[in-house]
């Protein structure tokens, strides 16, 4: 489990680096965002709050360093909420990493 910082809620930045590093560490692979966000939590201690999540998501997608969370695989009957990296963000996930070392 990534250690828990105090991260002020809403902090674009922090939550950023917190969903970069849990999709680096982590599989988030759920039925549904509502389940998704209950894993992130869980695997981040509840360091960011839902809005600073729904934000990040949103940069790290604008910004390319995560693919579209929402996918519906072949001969699946719905669709499921996925966390994974795209190389930028495997990149940039491994530089947060190393800067807290």
């Amino acid at each position: 489990m990534i250690p828990a910082p105090a991260i002020p809620p809403g902090d674009e930045a922090n939550a950023t680096a917190w969903l970069l590093t849990t999709a680096f560490r982590h599989v988030v692979n759920e039925p549904t965002i509502e389940a998704a966000w209950l894993r992130f939590v869980a695997l981040t201690d509840g360091a960011v709050d839902a809005n600073a999540f729904h934000a990040a998501v949103a940069a790290c997608r604008r910004h390319g360093l995560i693919h579209e969370p929402v996918r519906l695989t072949e001969g699946a009957l719905h669709c499921h909420w996925h966390l994974r990296l795209t190389p930028s963000g495997v990149a940039a996930a491994r530089a947060l990493l190393e800067s807290e070392s």
